[in-house]
């Protein structure tokens, strides 16, 4: 998708992070930087997504300072892309999920303000890793550009455009990049990673080993002959999956996960394990829907 790469904006340190990071995801794919603060006025009766033309000088310069600095952080991270800016009236929630339908991706930060007219990015950003129309990426933990990228595989088919997006970006990185899958000889464990896991189950390991490791090498098929320039480094570790991811993100610069993935004997539960990522992940974290979602 060629559209630009969207980011809300609102002024905290966690925004201004965000800016950064998605100038620079512009730059990598050649495409123009789209800045948007949602507006929400609550008497304003219109539909969301509309432009906002402010009658108060005093607030439009306030916003426009905001964006204007927001710009300036823009370019310096990335000096040579085209930087758009808007003001929408709406819900951030609503604003950023109508602005995903034509974007390439979409960056808010982990945490924003909690102020009239500012975004909530937290709960934003929870919001559109489940409803964007594209990839979410939420900056949290360390936003370094550096690092390889670390794929969290699970072999589902709803997981395949997560698969997809991690190999591209290690390609437009220049980075390496970390297939990491998570088991346990516990089907307990492995299923549910949680505390109402039910009654210790005990397998095979050795053939469970196996078909893990045919789940890991069947969620990367063919994907290695498209991105001959991606070095990929397969790991299949045990233990419980949200602790494993979180621990290995420590070394990453971007983790990459579904939104959901399929439960039971043979896969991750990723919807707890991406909205634990977003929580405690040691650097940047994309999910990644598709449209069966």
């Amino acid at each position: 998708m060629n559209g630009p790469v969207v980011v809300g904006v609102d002024g905290s340190p966690s925004s201004l992070t965000a800016v950064e990071v998605a100038a620079r995801e512009a730059g990598l794919r050649g495409v123009g930087l789209r800045l948007v603060h949602a507006f929400g006025w609550p008497a304003a009766h219109v539909p969301p997504g509309r432009p906002w033309e402010p009658s108060g000088a005093g607030l439009r310069e306030l916003i426009d300072g905001t964006l204007t600095k927001a710009e300036r952080r823009a370019h310096e991270a990335a000096p040579r892309i085209e930087v758009m800016r808007e003001v929408v009236v709406g819900e951030p929630v609503m604003v950023l999920e109508i602005e995903s339908h034509t974007a390439s991706l979409t960056v808010v930060g982990s945490r924003g303000l909690n102020r009239f007219g500012a975004l909530l990015l937290g709960s934003t950003a929870g919001h559109l890793a489940s409803h964007a129309a594209c990839p979410v990426l939420v900056v949290r933990g360390r936003p370094s550009p550096d690092g390889p990228v670390l794929l969290a595989v699970d072999g589902s088919p709803a997981a395949r455009g997560a698969v997809e997006f991690a190999f591209a970006q290690a390609s437009l990185r220049g980075t390496d990049l970390i297939a990491l899958h998570a088991w346990n000889s516990s089907q307990g464990e492995r299923a549910n990673d949680g505390p109402s896991d039910p009654p210790f189950v005990t397998y095979d390991e050795d053939r469970l080993r196996d078909e893990e490791q045919r789940v890991l090498a069947e969620a990367l098929g063919g994907l290695g002959e498209k991105y001959p320039d991606v070095t990929v480094h397969r790991r299949l570790l045990r233990g419980r999956v949200r602790h494993t991811l979180i621990e290995a993100s420590a070394d990453a610069g971007l983790v990459v996960v579904g939104a959901r993935g399929r439960g039971g004997f043979t896969g991750l539960l990723l919807g707890s394990v991406s909205q634990a990522l977003l929580h405690h992940a040691h650097c940047p974290v994309a999910v990644v829907r598709t449209g069966e979602e």
